[in-house]
């Protein structure tokens, strides 16, 4: 018998409505980051939320983490076509707890590039894929819905952190008794 022939209608209806709420969830990071949006990146955070981009590229607390984009480097982005774009992401949902994994491509305008036309597009000098890393979202259910715990990114350049990241995904789950 499959495993959700054990489960009642509402149990399959909340499934569904948690991973589409995690995945809006997930999907509102590119259109944030590319306009800074401060108070829906506090809102989708937990207060004592981790964000570990890499490096020194670290912040703790959700005030935190809205603050990143607010840094004048970041603005400058923004007006240069700053993109983030991302794929459709892996879920994994574990009662009122979550892991998502997802591929997030950075892109940027190309303003050097040769101009070239797209029929019935108009004419322009592209993009550039700047960056193509890994993501791990770790959420958690609240009273106000799914947040983000701890975000772990690392740029897919061939090192394990990157490949550990994808490998997670994958990895069987372990049947606790």
């Amino acid at each position: 018998m499959p495993a959700d022939a054990a489960k009642t209608i509402e149990d399959r209806i909340r499934a569904i409505e948690d991973r589409l709420e995690i995945y809006n969830l997930i999907a509102s990071h590119p259109p944030s980051a590319d306009t800074a949006a401060h108070n829906h990146i506090r809102s989708i955070f937990v207060e004592d939320a981790v964000l570990d981009l890499g490096g020194t590229k670290t912040a703790r607390g959700a005030q935190a983490i809205s603050e990143m984009p607010q840094r004048p480097e970041h603005h400058q982005a923004i007006k240069g076509g700053l993109a983030h774009f991302v794929g459709l992401p892996h879920v994994t949902i574990d009662g009122d707890r979550a892991v998502v994994t997802s591929y997030l491509q950075i892109l940027a305008a190309h303003p050097t590039a040769d101009e070239i036309e797209v029929p019935a597009h108009g004419a322009s000098r592209g993009y550039r894929i700047h960056r193509v890393g890994a993501n791990r979202w770790e959420l958690k259910r609240t009273p106000q819905g799914w947040k983000i715990e701890r975000r772990t990114y690392r740029t897919l350049d061939g090192s394990e952190p990157a490949l550990d990241i994808l490998r997670q995904a994958l990895a069987p789950k372990v049947a606790t008794a």
